[in-house]
């Protein structure tokens, strides 16, 4: 138990942003990004080159077509527009595309000179830019480029904006000049991102360091709550990795709109997105105060929303500090591959909740119930026999971010199954040690021999260390579930006195084979159409088609209402007639219906817990309040 009390503005024992005295490097570069007409979505940018020798006759800059913790690659440059080049007197200089990235500029060794260019912004999310009349948000790869050759440089980012608007950062500010920070080298400056607005800001301590949550939009939030939960994550989760803040400072970007969402991950900051009217939470502050017992004591959007803050927080350690191999420094200009996404990315997912939990935001029947979720969507997805977890991770940037009607039935998320194989690898861990450790010590053991001594680890580094704390080996482990395609083997919930439920108890409804139909279908206006089909289901095996247009089933017209209707009235074996458009084409499908046993996944309690199974769980879904 920790006693903790919400620290006003007063009590900061930092003052945001933290200011830096400017430095001179061999070569100077900074940047000025003004919006002097934010209605055009044009941002405009200002890169000057300043040198205390003559420079070469020739220099490149390259604008990144990536950026990281969102891996695809994305070709920034295609927002680029009116590149100009000039010297310091401000008269041309010739320049040429060499690629679609890459502008060469012929500098004739001038100690001084200037690009300006425009990026047009108008996508708002984590990772791409927004410019408007009510605010400005972009990450710094989306629209600042670099000097071909000098990306570990130190630069500068002046920013010129309404009056009336504030800038959040998570670069330390110049001392003595307005709005300008300074970035200690181009990993850390396209890790930065900016939010220009009369945005409002709710400010914490944890440690003695300051942490502010800076929103921009309108909602349905209570502030104190907002502020209270967050830093109760921040709390809990610095405790989970040995008590060390590793930043001087931290900014929450969140952006309030209509629909929509998603977080990307920074050194000291985080960009959220989340709906306005996502933060309902019923009145006698139910959620803190949650026995262990309390079945859906948070909202469901509300406790989405912490789950997203809890998710990109745990990035501070987990992918920004605790580095896969490929992943810093980077390379900006094409994919950089690694197979540990399902580390990063999924077990990452796996503590979002646990520290929930923990922190006592969410009842143990909450987790449990949550992860149970997890594990049914898994299991109802074709493509969890098709790939592996580190092909997954490896294929991400040309398949995660690009899904199509197939994708369920070729693939798996590396989120989704790295959470769930989290949560299995750190039972296993606990088993194996008889409670002495588990996978909170693979992490800190990560944090302390790679990233302080300024390493990124590999697929068999992660292995060793979750052998080292379980004491044995976990090659078959390994093999069949992250390198293989296997079943999961959901036994090890017994490690905790527990068992993954796949049929509803006696005495519920009743759980009866059902019909087993294996399409999904949405309805587009006044057309039912087909949205996927499941391999290996009836639908799929008989000749039914994503983007086909059901008409009819058994010659009567249908709508989605009214087509699952009928089909719950049917019985396995069944024969249904379907009347499809396929294209301009009519024609009709008999489909002979399958069956299944259709019951919910739970997690339950084990009838005879031994004291060693109630001691690991005691351990494993602990609060701390």
């Amino acid at each position: 138990m920790h006693r903790r009390r919400v620290v006003g503005a007063a009590a900061l024992l930092v003052v945001l942003p933290f200011i830096v005295a400017a430095q001179t490097p061999p070569v100077d570069i900074s940047f000025t990004v003004a919006m002097p007409r934010p209605h055009t979505h044009l941002l405009e940018v200002d890169v000057a080159i300043k040198r205390t020798a003559n420079g070469p006759q020739e220099e490149q800059l390259v604008m990144p077509v990536w950026t990281p913790g969102s891996y695809m690659v994305r070709e920034f440059a295609r927002h680029v527009q009116d590149f100009v080049a000039t010297d310091a007197a401000n008269q041309a200089l010739k320049w040429e595309k060499t690629n679609k990235n890459t502008w060469r500029i012929v500098t004739n060794g001038a100690r001084e000179w200037h690009a300006r260019y425009r990026v047009y912004a108008n996508e708002l999310s984590v990772r791409t830019s927004e410019l408007n009349s009510s605010h400005a948000f972009w990450n710094n790869a989306n629209i600042l480029m670099y000097l071909d050759g000098f990306l570990k440089s130190p630069s500068t980012v002046r920013v010129l904006a309404p009056d009336v608007w504030k800038v959040a950062t998570g670069l330390p500010a110049v001392l003595g000049q307005k709005n300008t920070f300074r970035a200690e080298n181009f990993d850390v400056l396209y890790d930065s991102p900016f939010e220009v607005s009369n945005f409002k800001t709710l400010i914490f301590n944890v440690k003695g360091v300051a942490h502010r949550i800076v929103i921009d939009g309108e909602g349905n939030y209570d502030p104190e709550r907002m502020r209270r939960d967050v830093q109760k994550i921040v709390e809990t989760q610095v405790d989970l990795m040995g008590g060390e803040v590793p930043y001087r400072d931290y900014t929450f970007i969140l952006h309030l709109r209509a629909e929509g969402g998603g977080g990307l991950e920074h050194l000291n900051s985080t960009a959220l997105g989340y709906p306005r009217f996502g933060f309902h939470v019923e009145r006698g502050d139910r959620a803190t105060s949650a026995s262990p017992n309390t079945a859906e004591a948070l909202p469901r959007e509300y406790r989405g929303f912490l789950s997203l803050v809890s998710h990109e927080f745990f990035h501070l350690w987990n992918v920004k500090r605790i580095r896969p191999d490929a992943l810093g420094p980077f390379d900006y200009t094409q994919e950089n591959y690694t197979k540990n996404l399902w580390v990063a990315e999924g077990i990452t997912d796996y503590y979002a909740d646990l520290v929930l939990r923990r922190a006592g935001l969410i009842s143990e029947n909450e987790f449990l119930s949550a992860a149970a979720r997890s594990i049914q969507a898994l299991q109802n997805t074709p493509g969890r026999l098709e790939q592996s977890v580190e092909e997954s991770s490896f294929d991400s940037w040309i398949k995660f971010y690009r899904p199509d009607e197939n994708s369920v039935n070729s693939q798996i998320s590396y989120y989704d199954k790295g959470a769930i194989l989290g949560l299995l690898l750190d039972l296993e861990i606990r088993k194996r040690s008889n409670g002495a450790k588990s996978l909170d010590d693979v992490m800190r053991y990560l944090y302390v021999e790679f990233f302080k001594k300024d390493r990124n680890y590999s697929p068999a580094d992660f292995q060793k260390a979750c052998e080292l704390m379980a004491g044995s080996s976990l090659e078959e482990f390994f093999n069949r579930f992250v390198r293989g395609k296997e079943e999961l083997d959901y036994k090890v919930f017994e490690a905790a006195g527990l068992r993954l439920e796949t049929n509803a108890p006696p005495g519920a409804n009743a759980v009866a084979d059902r019909v087993f139909f294996g399409a999904d279908v949405t309805q587009e206006q006044d057309r039912m159409m087909v949205r996927r089909v499941y391999a290996g289901s009836p639908a799929y095996e008989q000749g039914l088609n994503a983007g086909d247009q059901i008409v009819a089933v058994d010659n009567m017209r249908v709508t989605t209402a009214s087509f699952n209707a009928r089909l719950a009235e049917k019985k396995p074996g069944d024969l249904v007639n379907l009347t499809i458009f396929r294209f301009d084409d009519l024609s009709t499908l008999l489909i002979k219906l399958g069956a299944r046993r259709d019951g919910t996944y739970r997690i339950v309690p084990l009838p005879n817990a031994t004291p060693a199974q109630k001691k690991i769980y005691s351990e494993w879904l602990r609060s701390q309040q």
